[in-house]
C-alpha cells in the first residue's frame, strides 16, 4: 500500500538531519530520513450513493471530508 492521501495527493517527503549546530558552522548531513504522512484506511458511508467507500485518506483528508461533505469530496477526487 503506498503512503499517499487519495483525497489531497499527500505522500512521504524526505528530509535531512542537521543540528542547527551543524547549520551553523559547516556542512555535514547526517543521512536522509523519509517523513511519512498519518495515512489511514477509512470505510465512509455516503448516504447519496448509498454504499460504503474504502480510502486509504490522512488526517488532513478527514478534515477536509468533514467540512465539505464526504460526497463532494469523493467527486472532486474522482473516487466515486
Amino acid at each position: 500500500m503506498a503512503k499517499v492521501c487519495q483525497i489531497t495527493g499527500k505522500s512521504t517527503q524526505v528530509g535531512g538531519r542537521y543540528s542547527n549546530r551543524t547549520r551553523a558552522t559547516q556542512f555535514n548531513p547526517c543521512g536522509k530520513v523519509r517523513r511519512a504522512p498519518n495515512i489511514q484506511k477509512k470505510r465512509i458511508f455516503v448516504p447519496e450513493i448509498d454504499s460504503f467507500v474504502t480510502i486509504n485518506v490522512s488526517t488532513k483528508g478527514l478534515r477536509t471530508m468533514n467540512k465539505n461533505g464526504a460526497y463532494k469530496t469523493l467527486k472532486e477526487a474522482k473516487l466515486i
